[in-house]
Protein backbone atom coordinates (compact mmCIF):
# COMPACT_ATOMS: atom_id res chain seq x y z
CA UNK A 1 0.00 0.00 0.00
CA UNK A 2 2.64 2.35 0.80
CA UNK A 3 4.40 2.11 -2.63
CA UNK A 4 0.88 3.60 -4.05
CA UNK A 5 1.08 6.27 -1.87
CA UNK A 6 4.43 7.32 -2.61
CA UNK A 7 2.82 7.13 -6.48
CA UNK A 8 0.11 9.57 -5.37
CA UNK A 9 2.47 11.80 -3.40
CA UNK A 10 4.10 11.97 -6.76
CA UNK A 11 1.34 12.94 -8.71
CA UNK A 12 0.30 15.22 -6.34
CA UNK A 13 3.55 17.29 -6.79
CA UNK A 14 3.17 16.89 -10.21
CA UNK A 15 -0.63 17.97 -10.21
CA UNK A 16 0.27 20.85 -7.75
CA UNK A 17 2.56 22.78 -10.81
CA UNK A 18 -0.58 25.18 -12.44
CA UNK A 19 -2.34 25.58 -9.19
CA UNK A 20 1.37 26.94 -7.49
CA UNK A 21 3.13 29.12 -10.70
CA UNK A 22 0.00 29.88 -12.78
CA UNK A 23 1.67 31.87 -15.57
CA UNK A 24 5.12 32.36 -13.51
CA UNK A 25 6.64 30.04 -16.48
CA UNK A 26 6.00 32.01 -19.23
CA UNK A 27 8.40 34.12 -19.25
CA UNK A 28 11.07 31.42 -19.35
CA UNK A 29 12.80 29.77 -22.60
CA UNK A 30 13.46 26.11 -22.54
CA UNK A 31 16.79 26.41 -21.97
CA UNK A 32 16.39 29.01 -18.53
CA UNK A 33 13.87 27.06 -17.26
CA UNK A 34 15.53 23.70 -17.46
CA UNK A 35 18.33 25.39 -15.65
CA UNK A 36 17.05 27.19 -12.71
CA UNK A 37 14.38 24.19 -12.37
CA UNK A 38 16.99 21.27 -12.43
CA UNK A 39 19.76 23.47 -10.27
CA UNK A 40 16.91 23.50 -7.54
CA UNK A 41 15.94 20.37 -7.92
CA UNK A 42 19.32 18.81 -7.80
CA UNK A 43 20.22 21.59 -4.49
CA UNK A 44 17.05 19.91 -2.78
CA UNK A 45 17.59 16.28 -3.16
CA UNK A 46 21.22 17.06 -2.00
CA UNK A 47 20.11 18.93 0.88
CA UNK A 48 17.65 15.69 1.67
CA UNK A 49 20.36 13.18 1.23
CA UNK A 50 22.29 15.13 3.58
CA UNK A 51 19.42 14.98 6.52
CA UNK A 52 18.21 11.46 6.32
CA UNK A 53 21.62 9.90 4.93
CA UNK A 54 23.80 11.99 6.79
CA UNK A 55 26.50 11.51 4.27
CA UNK A 56 28.04 14.56 1.54
CA UNK A 57 28.49 12.27 -0.58
CA UNK A 58 26.40 11.77 -3.74
CA UNK A 59 25.79 8.34 -5.04
CA UNK A 60 27.04 7.28 -8.23
CA UNK A 61 25.13 4.18 -9.78
CA UNK A 62 26.85 2.28 -12.82
CA UNK A 63 26.87 3.32 -16.32
CA UNK A 64 23.71 1.79 -17.57
CA UNK A 65 21.82 3.16 -14.51
CA UNK A 66 23.36 6.69 -15.30
CA UNK A 67 22.58 6.48 -19.23
CA UNK A 68 18.99 5.80 -18.09
CA UNK A 69 19.19 9.24 -15.62
CA UNK A 70 19.96 11.27 -18.50
CA UNK A 71 17.16 9.64 -20.56
CA UNK A 72 14.57 9.59 -18.34
CA UNK A 73 15.12 12.86 -16.22
CA UNK A 74 16.94 15.32 -18.43
CA UNK A 75 15.88 14.14 -22.10
CA UNK A 76 12.39 14.05 -21.33
CA UNK A 77 11.75 17.17 -19.49
CA UNK A 78 14.18 18.70 -22.34
CA UNK A 79 11.87 17.24 -25.24
CA UNK A 80 8.71 18.26 -22.94
CA UNK A 81 9.22 21.70 -22.65
CA UNK A 82 10.43 21.75 -26.58
CA UNK A 83 7.05 20.17 -27.23
CA UNK A 84 5.11 22.39 -25.58
CA UNK A 85 6.92 25.32 -26.90
CA UNK A 86 6.03 24.36 -30.37
CA UNK A 87 2.75 23.18 -29.89
CA UNK A 88 -0.62 24.32 -28.37
CA UNK A 89 -1.09 23.38 -24.66
CA UNK A 90 -4.11 21.31 -24.55
CA UNK A 91 -2.72 19.65 -27.51
CA UNK A 92 0.53 18.77 -26.40
CA UNK A 93 -0.01 18.28 -23.30
CA UNK A 94 -2.76 15.24 -24.36
CA UNK A 95 -0.16 13.94 -26.88
CA UNK A 96 2.50 13.90 -23.77
CA UNK A 97 -0.27 12.16 -21.10
CA UNK A 98 0.46 8.80 -22.64
CA UNK A 99 3.01 8.37 -20.84
CA UNK A 100 0.81 6.63 -18.23
CA UNK A 101 -0.76 4.78 -20.98
CA UNK A 102 2.36 3.19 -21.83
CA UNK A 103 3.64 2.43 -18.66
CA UNK A 104 0.73 0.34 -18.31
CA UNK A 105 1.30 -1.75 -21.55
CA UNK A 106 4.69 -1.98 -20.92
CA UNK A 107 4.37 -3.09 -17.17
CA UNK A 108 1.38 -5.38 -17.81
CA UNK A 109 4.08 -6.90 -20.79
CA UNK A 110 6.64 -7.84 -18.15
CA UNK A 111 4.20 -9.08 -15.83
CA UNK A 112 2.12 -10.99 -18.40
CA UNK A 113 4.61 -12.09 -20.80
CA UNK A 114 2.42 -11.21 -22.91
CA UNK A 115 -0.01 -8.67 -24.23
CA UNK A 116 -3.43 -8.32 -22.76
CA UNK A 117 -6.34 -6.82 -24.93
CA UNK A 118 -8.45 -6.14 -21.60
CA UNK A 119 -5.43 -4.38 -20.10
CA UNK A 120 -4.74 -2.03 -23.22
CA UNK A 121 -8.63 -1.41 -23.56
CA UNK A 122 -8.66 -0.25 -20.06
CA UNK A 123 -5.88 1.81 -20.64
CA UNK A 124 -6.99 3.54 -23.67
CA UNK A 125 -10.02 4.37 -21.22
CA UNK A 126 -7.95 6.01 -19.23
CA UNK A 127 -6.04 7.88 -21.77
CA UNK A 128 -9.78 9.32 -22.85
CA UNK A 129 -10.98 10.21 -19.71
CA UNK A 130 -7.13 12.10 -19.51
CA UNK A 131 -8.16 13.96 -22.71
CA UNK A 132 -11.65 14.75 -21.36
CA UNK A 133 -9.71 16.72 -18.44
CA UNK A 134 -7.14 18.49 -20.33
CA UNK A 135 -9.55 19.35 -22.98
CA UNK A 136 -12.26 20.87 -21.04
CA UNK A 137 -13.13 24.17 -22.83
CA UNK A 138 -10.96 24.36 -25.60
CA UNK A 139 -11.25 23.91 -29.12
CA UNK A 140 -9.18 20.88 -29.60
CA UNK A 141 -6.95 20.93 -32.96
CA UNK A 142 -4.17 18.94 -34.51
CA UNK A 143 -3.10 21.37 -37.21
CA UNK A 144 0.27 19.84 -39.44
CA UNK A 145 1.92 23.44 -38.54
CA UNK A 146 2.84 21.90 -35.35
CA UNK A 147 3.66 18.20 -36.72
CA UNK A 148 6.69 19.03 -34.65
CA UNK A 149 5.55 19.51 -31.08
CA UNK A 150 3.31 16.91 -31.44
CA UNK A 151 5.67 14.36 -32.21
CA UNK A 152 8.19 15.87 -29.54
CA UNK A 153 4.79 15.21 -27.28
CA UNK A 154 4.61 11.63 -28.24
CA UNK A 155 8.09 11.13 -27.73
CA UNK A 156 8.14 11.96 -24.38
CA UNK A 157 5.37 9.49 -23.52
CA UNK A 158 7.73 6.86 -24.44
CA UNK A 159 10.94 8.37 -22.70
CA UNK A 160 8.80 8.57 -19.19
CA UNK A 161 7.17 5.73 -19.49
CA UNK A 162 10.42 3.38 -20.58
CA UNK A 163 12.15 5.10 -17.59
CA UNK A 164 9.50 4.73 -15.37
CA UNK A 165 9.60 0.49 -16.13
CA UNK A 166 12.95 0.75 -16.07
CA UNK A 167 13.32 1.67 -12.29
CA UNK A 168 11.85 -1.36 -11.30
CA UNK A 169 14.59 -3.49 -13.44
CA UNK A 170 17.57 -1.82 -12.93
CA UNK A 171 18.80 -2.66 -9.82
CA UNK A 172 21.45 -0.11 -7.66
CA UNK A 173 22.43 -0.20 -4.34
CA UNK A 174 21.19 3.09 -3.16
CA UNK A 175 18.56 5.80 -4.48
CA UNK A 176 20.24 7.05 -7.51
CA UNK A 177 17.49 9.84 -8.07
CA UNK A 178 20.09 12.33 -6.88
CA UNK A 179 22.45 11.70 -9.51
CA UNK A 180 20.14 11.98 -12.08
CA UNK A 181 18.66 15.09 -10.99
CA UNK A 182 22.34 16.19 -10.78
CA UNK A 183 23.29 14.90 -14.50
CA UNK A 184 20.09 16.79 -15.89
CA UNK A 185 21.67 19.84 -13.85
CA UNK A 186 25.36 19.91 -15.32
CA UNK A 187 23.68 19.18 -18.57
CA UNK A 188 21.03 22.10 -18.55
CA UNK A 189 24.22 24.21 -17.37
CA UNK A 190 25.76 23.70 -20.54
CA UNK A 191 22.68 24.79 -22.90
CA UNK A 192 22.11 27.79 -20.59
CA UNK A 193 25.74 28.29 -21.52
CA UNK A 194 25.15 27.52 -25.13
CA UNK A 195 22.20 29.88 -25.62
CA UNK A 196 23.79 32.97 -23.92
CA UNK A 197 23.31 35.43 -23.22
CA UNK A 198 19.96 35.78 -20.86
CA UNK A 199 18.43 38.70 -19.36
CA UNK A 200 17.90 38.41 -15.25
CA UNK A 201 14.10 36.69 -15.02
CA UNK A 202 11.60 38.70 -12.73
CA UNK A 203 11.33 37.04 -9.33
CA UNK A 204 7.89 35.68 -10.11
CA UNK A 205 9.56 33.94 -12.88
CA UNK A 206 12.23 32.88 -10.54
CA UNK A 207 10.35 31.61 -8.05
CA UNK A 208 7.65 29.50 -10.31
CA UNK A 209 11.05 27.67 -11.33
CA UNK A 210 12.48 26.94 -7.86
CA UNK A 211 9.55 25.89 -7.05
CA UNK A 212 9.08 23.49 -10.36
CA UNK A 213 12.92 22.24 -9.47
CA UNK A 214 11.61 21.36 -5.42
CA UNK A 215 8.04 19.96 -5.85
CA UNK A 216 6.94 18.93 -9.07
CA UNK A 217 10.61 17.62 -9.93
CA UNK A 218 12.85 17.11 -7.07
CA UNK A 219 10.49 15.83 -4.53
CA UNK A 220 8.42 14.00 -6.91
CA UNK A 221 11.61 12.16 -8.36
CA UNK A 222 12.19 10.50 -4.99
CA UNK A 223 8.76 9.40 -4.73
CA UNK A 224 8.14 8.22 -7.84
CA UNK A 225 11.37 6.05 -7.75
CA UNK A 226 9.82 4.67 -4.54
CA UNK A 227 6.30 3.44 -6.50
CA UNK A 228 8.22 1.71 -9.21
CA UNK A 229 10.95 0.44 -7.57
CA UNK A 230 8.19 -1.75 -4.85
CA UNK A 231 4.91 -1.51 -5.94
CA UNK A 232 2.81 -3.05 -8.77
CA UNK A 233 3.55 -0.56 -12.14
CA UNK A 234 0.64 -1.53 -14.17
CA UNK A 235 -1.76 -0.08 -11.22
CA UNK A 236 0.63 2.97 -10.31
CA UNK A 237 0.48 3.22 -13.99
CA UNK A 238 -3.57 3.57 -13.73
CA UNK A 239 -2.83 5.68 -10.96
CA UNK A 240 -0.94 8.32 -12.92
CA UNK A 241 -3.99 9.26 -15.14
CA UNK A 242 -5.21 11.49 -11.79
CA UNK A 243 -2.70 13.86 -12.45
CA UNK A 244 -4.91 15.82 -15.27
CA UNK A 245 -7.74 16.34 -12.86
CA UNK A 246 -5.89 16.36 -9.89
CA UNK A 247 -4.81 19.67 -11.23
CA UNK A 248 -7.21 20.85 -12.38
CA UNK A 249 -9.36 20.42 -9.05
CA UNK A 250 -6.07 22.48 -7.09
CA UNK A 251 -6.42 25.22 -9.46
CA UNK A 252 -10.13 25.22 -9.07
CA UNK A 253 -9.86 25.50 -4.92
CA UNK A 254 -7.20 27.34 -4.89
CA UNK A 255 -8.03 29.85 -7.40
CA UNK A 256 -11.61 30.16 -6.70
CA UNK A 257 -12.49 28.51 -10.37
CA UNK A 258 -15.33 26.71 -11.77
CA UNK A 259 -15.07 22.94 -12.56
CA UNK A 260 -16.67 21.92 -15.57
CA UNK A 261 -18.96 18.67 -15.86
CA UNK A 262 -16.36 17.78 -19.10
CA UNK A 263 -14.14 17.46 -16.39
CA UNK A 264 -15.43 15.72 -13.47
CA UNK A 265 -16.45 13.04 -16.45
CA UNK A 266 -12.92 13.04 -17.09
CA UNK A 267 -12.43 12.17 -13.45
CA UNK A 268 -15.00 9.63 -13.43
CA UNK A 269 -13.53 7.95 -16.50
CA UNK A 270 -9.97 7.89 -15.33
CA UNK A 271 -11.35 6.34 -11.59
CA UNK A 272 -13.33 3.51 -13.37
CA UNK A 273 -10.43 2.57 -15.67
CA UNK A 274 -8.02 2.13 -12.57
CA UNK A 275 -10.64 0.32 -11.00
CA UNK A 276 -11.14 -1.72 -13.61
CA UNK A 277 -7.33 -2.10 -14.59
CA UNK A 278 -7.04 -2.81 -10.67
CA UNK A 279 -9.49 -5.52 -10.39
CA UNK A 280 -8.11 -7.20 -13.85
CA UNK A 281 -4.30 -7.45 -12.75
CA UNK A 282 -5.86 -9.17 -9.83
CA UNK A 283 -7.86 -11.38 -11.41
CA UNK A 284 -5.71 -12.25 -14.59
CA UNK A 285 -2.68 -12.91 -12.53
Amino acid sequence: MKYYLYALGAILCWASLPAATGSGLKELSTEELMFYSFSSAAIFLYVQDLLTLRTARVFIPGIKASLMGVWGIFLYHYLYYLALDNAPLAEGAILATTWSFWIVVFSSLLLFRKLKVSIVVTALVGLFGAGLVIGAGKELSFEMSHMKGYLLALLCGLIWSSFSVGLSRVKVEKEPMTAFTLYAAILSAVLFAISMPHEMPSWQALGSAVYLGCVPLGLSFYLWNRAMTGGNIVIIGFLSYLTPPLAVLLVAVIHHQEVSGQVLLGMAVILFASLLGRTLVRYER
